[in-house]
């Protein structure tokens, strides 16, 4: 098993015109609507809706997914005995009103504030996504779309147990949910339509998912160009997958590592860092486990959170000033430290399953 706002601010559009020299009467209309008469000229006042800012609520949405397998995925049978992947997806979605710390099923989407770029979470190995809410709460909440597949036979909830050994077919899983979502008109729901920029994919993963996430941002054998950015949380490279890593092209990095981790072993992290073409950044957690960062409440968690928008805030949403909080962020003695540069020698490189150096 490799297992923060602002005032809402109004936005308003003013039409007037002026004529003749009699004194204004005024009527009330529909909400948000004056009507001023002036002589023989008349004018409306129209006010908008002001638009949502975050932090916003956060919305949901529960999707089925299905992938049409290959020769190459494993399967699984719906009733009629089509050969096909399922792929329970829930997509969490910036909403309208005030945060209440919950998620809220259909709440309606902050439309006039996106569309919003797609963040696409894979959890780790025998974990449910929903273990790893605080976090994409957090991410929902500062604008963005995250949405969070159930991978067929690796959670809990498996007919039979969890079987590690499925993750080869994860990458194809990953893009067909980053195909379906980046879809103008998604399939099984309305409120996501138009709510997804497509050209702004990001895809976080941690452990299993950080290594199937590595796969679609950077691996021959699986890239998807779709994706502009990805973050990994405790991950690897992963030979079981075949091809090699970085020379069909990268996207900027971000990995994440604790120093303590005895399931993804810091070389794992550090390897694929070494190893990976500019834009990088390696954030070292110092004394961190494998899975209290992303799922236990702590400064490790709150940092992870802030660190990934600050990154996404640079890579996904053109802000110049996310690396620079990302470096203050990252500068957080004795909790952690952020590596730019050459890890430098004396590291651990050692990686189990990751392909020969």
């Amino acid at each position: 098993m490799r297992p923060a706002w602002a005032l809402a601010t109004s936005l308003m559009l003013l039409l007037s015109a002026c004529g003749g020299s009699a004194q204004p009467t005024t009527q009330r209309h529909a909400a948000g609507t004056a009507t001023t008469t002036r002589g023989a000229t008349t004018t409306q006042t129209v006010s908008q809706k002001p638009v949502p800012r975050q932090p916003f609520r956060v919305g949901s949405v529960s999707l089925s997914l299905s992938e049409p397998t290959s020769a190459a995925n494993a399967t699984t049978r719906t009733p009629t005995g089509t050969s096909v992947r399922v792929l329970p997806t829930v997509v969490r979605y910036p909403a309208v009103g005030r945060p209440d710390g919950h998620l809220n099923p259909g709440a309606r989407p902050a439309r006039a504030a996106g569309p919003f770029p797609l963040l696409v979470f894979s959890q780790g190995y025998d974990m449910p996504p929903a273990a790893y809410s605080w976090l994409m709460d957090a991410w929902t909440s500062a604008g963005y779309v995250v949405a969070a597949p159930t991978y067929p036979r690796t959670d809990p909830t498996s007919p039979g147990g969890p079987d590690e050994a499925d993750i080869v077919n994860h990458p194809a899983d990953l893009r067909s949910v980053i195909a379906s979502l980046r879809e103008p008109h998604i399939a099984g729901t309305k409120v996501l339509s138009g709510l997804i920029d497509p050209s702004k994919v990001a895809v976080i993963g941690q452990s299993d998912g950080g290594d199937v996430s590595l796969a679609v941002a950077a691996g021959s054998c699986c890239r998807d160009k779709a994706v502009k950015a990805a973050v990994i949380l405790s991950g690897a490279e992963l030979e079981a997958f075949g091809g090699a890593y970085y020379n069909a092209g990268s996207v900027p990095l971000l990995v994440v590592q604790g120093s303590a981790d005895t399931i993804n072993p810091p070389g794992c992290s550090i390897e694929l860092y070494d190893q990976a073409p500019r834009p990088k950044y390696y954030l070292e957690l110092i004394g961190a486990e494998h899975l209290p960062p992303y799922t236990v409440p702590g400064k490790d968690r709150s940092l992870v959170a802030a660190a990934v928008l600050d990154f996404l805030g640079r890579y996904l949403k053109g802000r110049a000033s996310g690396i620079q909080k990302l470096a203050r962020a990252g500068d957080a003695p004795p909790v952690a430290r952020l590596i730019t540069g050459a890890t430098g020698p004396g590291s651990e490189t050692y990686c189990p399953g990751a392909p020969a150096p």
